[in-house]
């Protein structure tokens, strides 16, 4: 499944509320861990996009199917934005002060695996995130005990 991202910063709000929209019938509970760092990750990724690159972007993501079994099965949901820079996204080292520069590093310390390649003229970077991760328990705990409060946000990232 995959949504259009227009170059506007009001297209992370979007790209959020859709993510979310998509969890449902995926056997992952909106409120568990696993779904709110990739609302944040949705958040980090199509900011770069829409920011950095100033061209249209397409968010896909790959959730499990409602049939794959129950919520303790161990499944990994993959995200990707896609765009027309030809840019590598480079992380970038934000001092204490910094409001932004944070990105990359918080898809490093979040997801299971990211990375980019290039794709027609443009890129796409992906991540996964793997439900059986250890990582995902602290990940709420960092971020406040809840990302909701975050949804009127539009992070920036590198």
């Amino acid at each position: 499944m995959q949504l259009e991202i227009r170059p506007d910063p009001t297209e992370v709000g979007r790209a959020r509320r859709w993510a979310r929209s998509r969890l449902a019938g995926s056997g992952i509970a909106a409120d568990e861990p696993l779904a709110e760092t990739l609302i944040l990750l949705v958040s980090e990724l199509v900011t770069n996009a829409v920011v950095h690159t100033g061209c249209p972007a397409v968010l896909r993501l790959s959730l499990p199917g409602a049939d794959r079994g129950s919520a303790d099965e161990s499944v990994t949901v993959r995200l990707e934005v896609a765009d027309a820079s030809d840019r590598a996204p480079v992380p970038r080292c934000a001092d204490g002060d910094a409001t932004g520069g944070r990105g990359l590093a918080l898809v490093d310390g979040l997801a299971d695996r990211w990375g980019w390649s290039p794709e027609g003229a443009g890129k796409r970077i992906w991540c996964e995130l793997d439900r059986c991760s250890e990582t995902r328990q602290g990940a709420a705990v960092a971020y406040g005990g809840g990302l909701a409060s975050y949804e009127g946000l539009a992070f920036e990232a590198v």
